[in-house]
Formats: C-alpha cells, sequence, structure tokens
C-alpha cells in the first residue's frame, strides 16, 4: 500500500505561526524531516518539502490537496483479462495466477473455516485479539439500527427495516505485510449484521497455507469460508462465484491498484457486485502544537510510513517503506487552528490526528475525515487495531463524501408502509392529484379507484 503523509506542527501559541508536513508538490520549498536523536531518527535522505498557507495562491492550495493521479488505464488493460478468465476457468485460474503470482501451487482455493483446526497461538498475541475483537464488536453492536414507526398522517405508517447483505467477500492484504487485524474489522461487524455467508480472501504462505492470526480472527468473528488467493484473481473468484467459492453479493477491504481496479470493473459488470468504496493510497495528516511532544509526531509519521514501499528509516524493521514514504511528504505552516483545521476539511484525510492542548474542543470544526485522533495519548496505531473503530477508510479525498466501513456497510434498507381505509381516504386524493400533473393515469386509477369502494 502506498502512503502519503501529511502533518502540521504549531511552534507556537494558537495564534501563532504552524508548522506543516505533507505531500510534495512543485512549489520549491524543501526542509529536511524530523532528525531528533533516538530511535525514530531518519537519514538525512529524509525530508519534507515545506510551505505557509498564507504565502500560496488558491491553486497552490488546490495542488496541496491533489493527490497523485493513478492511470488505471492501463492497471485495467492487466486486470480485465484476469476477471475475464476467472469467470471462465473458476478454480483453475484462480490456481493458475496463484501460482504466476505468489509462486505457490494450491491443491484447492477455498477451505471451509468450521473444518479448519483451532489454530495455536501465543497467549500474548491471542489476549491482544480477543481484546481487539472484544472492542470491535462492542462498537459496531452500538451501531445496530432502531426501527421506528412513523405515522405521517393519521392512517398512514412508515418505517424502514434493515435487513443484512446475504453473502460478503472479505479482502485481507497479504503481499508485504500479513493483516489480521484487517481480517477483524471486516468480519467482525459482517458477524453482527448476520451476514449468511462471508468470504474471506487471503493470499497463501508459501507452503499454501493460511497464516494463523487470520485463520484465528476468522474462526473467532464468524467466517465461513477462506480464499487462499490474492489479487484481482480473488476478487474475481468472489464476484463470480467458482465451483468452490461461494459468489458474493458485496466485496470490502484495502489492496493495492490491481485489486481496485478488480472491484472498480466488476461493479459495473454482469457479475452485479456492489464494493465498500473507492481505495487509494494510505494516509495521515497531523496537526500540533507547541505542546505536543516532537516524538509522538515521528512516530505517528512513520507509523504510517510503513504501509508504503516508498520509505525508510534505519532503525524499524520495515524501514525499506518508511523513507520513500516521507520523501513523498511536506509540511505546511498555518498561523492558527482555526486555518490549519480549514486545510485539513480540504484535504479530506483518511487518517487526522490532532496533537494539540485541548484537543477535544475542535471536533466539532472537522468536516472531512476518514477517522480522528484527539489528543497527545490516541496514536492512530490504536484506530489501526483496538480501539474499536473501524480501519478500512476512504483514501484519496473521499472522506468528503464517503465514511468508513460500519455495520451500516452490511446492511441494507427497506421501507415499508401501510394505509388503513382511512389513511387512504385523506391521503388518496393528493396521490391522484399529483399522479395527473404527472400524466401518469394508471397510477391515478390504481388509487380512485379503491376511493370509490370506500
Amino acid at each position: 500500500m502506498d502512503c502519503r503523509l501529511l502533518s502540521f506542527n504549531q511552534t507556537s501559541g494558537l495564534s501563532g505561526n504552524f508548522r506543516a508536513f505533507a505531500i510534495p508538490k512543485r512549489i520549491p520549498y524543501r526542509v529536511t524531516c524530523f532528525t531528533r536523536p533516538g530511535p525514530f531518527c531518519c537519514t538525512p535522505n529524509c525530508s519534507m518539502k515545506s510551505y505557509r498557507l498564507s504565502d500560496l495562491t488558491a491553486s497552490e492550495v488546490d495542488s496541496l490537496k491533489a493527490r497523485p493521479r493513478i492511470d488505471f488505464s492501463s492497471i485495467f488493460n492487466v486486470v480485465q483479462p484476469i476477471v475475464d478468465d476467472v469467470r471462465s476457468r473458476g478454480d483453475a485460474a484462480v490456481k493458475d495466477y496463484t501460482m504466476r503470482f505468489d509462486k505457490v501451487k494450491l491443491d484447492k482455493i477455498v477451505e471451509n473455516v468450521n473444518d479448519l483446526p483451532d489454530p495455536e497461538l501465543d497467549a500474548a498475541v491471542q489476549e491482544a485479539f480477543d481484546v481487539a475483537y472484544s472492542n470491535i464488536f462492542a462498537f459496531h453492536a452500538a451501531q445496530k439500527p432502531v426501527e421506528k414507526i412513523v405515522e405521517n398522517m393519521e392512517g398512514v405508517r412508515c418505517k424502514r427495516v434493515a435487513r443484512s447483505i446475504s453473502a460478503v467477500g472479505l479482502y485481507v492484504p497479504g503481499g508485504t505485510a500479513v493483516l489480521p487485524s484487517t481480517a477483524l474489522m471486516l468480519s467482525v461487524p459482517a458477524q453482527i449484521a448476520g451476514c449468511k455467508t462471508i468470504v474471506l480472501a487471503t493470499p497463501p504462505t508459501q507452503d499454501g497455507s493460511i497464516c494463523k492470526e487470520v485463520v484465528y480472527c476468522a474462526k473467532k468473528a464468524g467466517v465461513t469460508h477462506i480464499l487462499k488467493a490474492g489479487g484481482a484473481q480473488a476478487i474475481s473468484a468472489m464476484a463470480w462465484g467458482t465451483k468452490s467459492c461461494p459468489k458474493v453479493e458485496k466485496i470490502y477491504g484495502p489492496g493495492n491498484q490491481f485489486v481496485t481496479a478488480a472491484k472498480m470493473i466488476l461493479q459495473n459488470s454482469e457479475a452485479m457486485i456492489s464494493i465498500d468504496m473507492p481505495a487509494g493510497p494510505s494516509e495521515v495528516l497531523v496537526i500540533a502544537d507547541k505542546h505536543a511532544n516532537p516524538v509522538y509526531i515521528a512516530a505517528d509519521l512513520l507509523s504510517q510510513a510503513e504501509h508504503g514501499p516508498d520509505s525508510q528509516c534505519q532503525s524499524l524493521p520495515r524501514g525499506d517503506f518508511a523513507l520513500k514514504a516521507l520523501s513523498h511528504s511536506f509540511s505546511v505552516f498555518a498561523r492558527d487552528m482555526v486555518e490549519a483545521i480549514n486545510f485539513s476539511n480540504l484535504y479530506a484525510p483518511e487518517h487526522l490526528i490532532i496533537n494539540v492542548k485541548n484537543a477535544e474542543k475542535w471536533e466539532t470544526f472537522i468536516e472531512n475525515a476518514g477517522s480522528v485522533f484527539l489528543g497527545q495519548w490516541t496514536p492512530e496505531s490504536v484506530g489501526d487495531y483496538a480501539s474499536g473503530t473501524n480501519h478500512v477508510l476512504p483514501t484519496y479525498g473521499y472522506a468528503r463524501m464517503y465514511g468508513g466501513v460500519s455495520l451500516d456497510s452490511f446492511l441494507k434498507y427497506i421501507t415499508v408502509q401501510s394505509l388503513t381505509e382511512g389513511g387512504l381516504r385523506k391521503l388518496g386524493p393528493y396521490v391522484a392529484t399529483m399522479a395527473e400533473v404527472e400524466g401518469l393515469d394508471a397510477h391515478k386509477r390504481a388509487v380512485t379507484l379503491r376511493l370509490k369502494d370506500i
């Protein structure tokens, strides 16, 4: 997953100047990122460009908030044949692509979760996932809709009822990092919603098995099938259905550009599936004032940077992914918190950390963000793993019009209305009049014929 970072560091009081870090553009300023001695010290090559918001024109601000364009036309040309092949050859195609891309030979591509033995985890690891499960379950269970009947007029009753999406597909990336936390984030709300078929797709390990932590989370959260495949072939198998993989109705989860392209292609195909949201590179925006600990800021930036294959900080196990991500970041000076938050709302980050004094008072000013982390004791990592909120979030600026995955993502809503004889007597004439205005005589007669019998 690529990474895009943005942060603010206020160097004086709320009415003073702000400093920030964000995605590089072509405005010719450059500063070096944190070089504070200690475990988060970056190499001299780790640098960010720097800007002052008050000095920028409107077009330059627009340039800062814009994400790099992805040329999906070339990616579609690669993915479309895979989508078509999986539709045609099913399991055999998935096995072939898994061998080609992952170098893993599979005898079968789907495991029934009930048939899998309970994995043995280290006690501390199991406890961590159990706590995460409990918090995620509690937060999403609290989102259950309350059915309410509204009597708009006497004898005219309306309500909206929730029903689960019957079959769902959950994509858990493997690639550069195994993400059992994503298995929890997607399967727990599906479990609460009551989805009958829950297919979890994840790339197999080199011996053809499934990551034991993913299996543990899948069994705990009610997953029914595990598809041992990644990439476009996994998305295609869940969308079309194969001999061994159930067809699903909606697909969720993050992934690389090929996964995203497959989801985009298939939601507009005869497969008749929907997807959770558009996806782009992962990102974080940090607003910080003079009270913020710079070590915490650096740690938050690096924790997000290691998601992407373009970064590098010497002391991190995934350091090769951190420096390059930070080199794609930039810093911004804002005059005060209002200007800082206004820019954040324009940017619409996936993750927004507000590391300032009395951070809670600024929550009401936030309009566009996937998930928000308030105060110095709230690192983004807690949302990624175990606070209870969902970490599958809109990126690429889509937080302007999308929210993250929630219980609602696994539900569909049906409206119901019921009229008594007296209700139709009161409402019917208005309906007949409106139908006549629109020239829809059959609609009018469906009402007037009944009114004559009252």
